[in-house]
């Protein structure tokens, strides 16, 4: 299934998109699509509903993060070796973990908002894991188990923030807007490998990012299980497990980063695509 949320911040609505590619309102069967309803049980009674049933949603609704209520963002970084050479990075022994604040967290085509000050904001295309079943302490070969689905992610990133005020690289991820997610939840079902997804990025037209995940240095088992031995895993949390090549920062001669009126443009086989136009804040 594809299950979205559409509707003006604060009055999202539950919906999916029909094999067809109809949005469907579910609203009179989910309150919301969050934590409580990324559970099998559910997930399976809704994948019995013929969807040619449920309401036709009309027009082109703003379509919402697909998952309300998350607990906590945890990101992988460096996860392909190419990104950790166009960064000057060795590529890392361990998976690379930080986190983004929920706040962070916007529609697939909502605006991007450079915060003030900045002068080098960044995209990152990237694989983003929903969570559907508590995870702690977790084996690789049950990792898969507690995935609820999978989505289409821009870590968005102010590199000086990130990079030149004192090291802290959540303070470059978690600025508000900078986590596009959407536009659908795909369930796992949809996705039987998630080493197979091919993913791309332009800005203003430009091809900057043509990844797959089956480059990825930690796959998606290994990067549940190892989060899992630090902190636990809920239902609604969101893992991004990195970017391939291609970003602002790596750019030859020269870095060059987002500006007001850039747009940039995204897409992951399976997970939709997302546009997003930076404004100033």
């Amino acid at each position: 299934m594809k299950l979205v949320r559409y509707g003006q911040p604060g009055a999202e609505r539950a919906g999916l998109v029909d094999a067809q590619g109809v949005l469907r309102d579910l609203s009179m069967l989910l309150p919301d699509l969050g934590p409580a309803q990324l559970g099998p049980r559910t997930l399976s009674a809704l994948a019995a509903i013929d969807a040619s049933r449920l309401p036709a949603v009309d027009g082109t609704p703003r379509l919402a993060c697909p998952v309300a209520g998350v607990g906590k963002i945890v990101c992988v970084g460096l996860n392909y070796a190419d990104h950790a050479l166009e960064a000057g990075m060795p590529t890392p022994a361990e998976p690379v973990l930080f986190m983004k604040a929920i706040t962070a967290l916007s529609g697939p085509n909502d605006p991007v908002r450079i915060p003030p000050g900045a002068q080098k904001t960044d995209w990152e295309v990237e694989l983003g894991i929903v969570i559907g079943t508590r995870a702690s302490r977790i084996a690789e070969a049950d990792a898969l188990a507690h995935v609820a689905g999978y989505v289409l992610a821009n870590d968005v990133s102010e590199r000086s923030y990130q990079i030149e005020r004192g090291g802290q690289w959540d303070k470059g991820k978690g600025c508000d807007t900078f986590a596009p997610i959407g536009p659908w939840l795909a369930t796992a079902d949809e996705v039987p490998d998630p080493h197979a997804i091919a993913l791309w990025l332009e800005v203003n037209g430009r091809r900057m990012q043509d990844g797959h995940t089956r480059n990825f240095i930690f796959g998606v088992p290994s990067v549940l299980a190892y989060i899992s031995q630090f902190m636990t895993l809920e239902p609604g949390d969101i893992v991004l497990t990195g970017t391939p090549a291609g970003v602002g920062l790596g750019q030859k001669p020269a870095p060059w980063f987002l500006k007001a009126g850039d747009t940039m443009r995204l897409g992951a086989t399976g997970l939709g695509e997302q546009t997003q136009v930076c404004v100033g804040s």
